[in-house]
């Protein structure tokens, strides 16, 4: 496994995609993984150049692990699979949408959702 995020160029994605992403100061772009039926938001994820070109040719979604420092594909030590449906760019080109079906908890913690557990007050 690599130790740091790929540069930008130094992987397969195409070229007129890797041109569009506006990354963060490290090369990493923050990715929504949302059930693609329901419209459930499951988790937030972070992607740079070969972990986008990665799910968009394998069809599993795969992440920049920023506290393991690796690159880590979704369900392949829980079983928990997001089956990749669709990616989009936002207009800015700084934020991923990956449409998914999700095989079990998105969140490690086991719920179903990384936002389960914590919902804030209003008012």
């Amino acid at each position: 496994m690599s130790t740091t995020p790929a540069a930008p160029g130094s992987t397969a994605l195409a070229p007129e995609i890797a041109a569009r992403l506006k990354r963060t100061a490290d090369g990493l772009l923050p990715a929504v993984a949302q059930q693609y039926d329901t419209g459930e938001v499951l988790m937030l994820g972070w992607m740079d150049d070969e972990a986008l070109h990665r799910t968009l040719t394998t069809g599993r979604c795969t992440y920049w692990s920023r506290s393991r420092n690796e690159y880590w594909v979704k369900g392949d030590t829980s079983g928990h699979v997001q089956q990749v449906k669709s990616v989009a760019l936002d207009c800015d080109g700084d934020t991923l949408l990956v449409k998914v079906d999700q095989t079990g908890a998105a969140c490690h913690t086991g719920d179903r959702t990384c936002f389960d557990a914590d919902v804030l007050p209003l008012g």
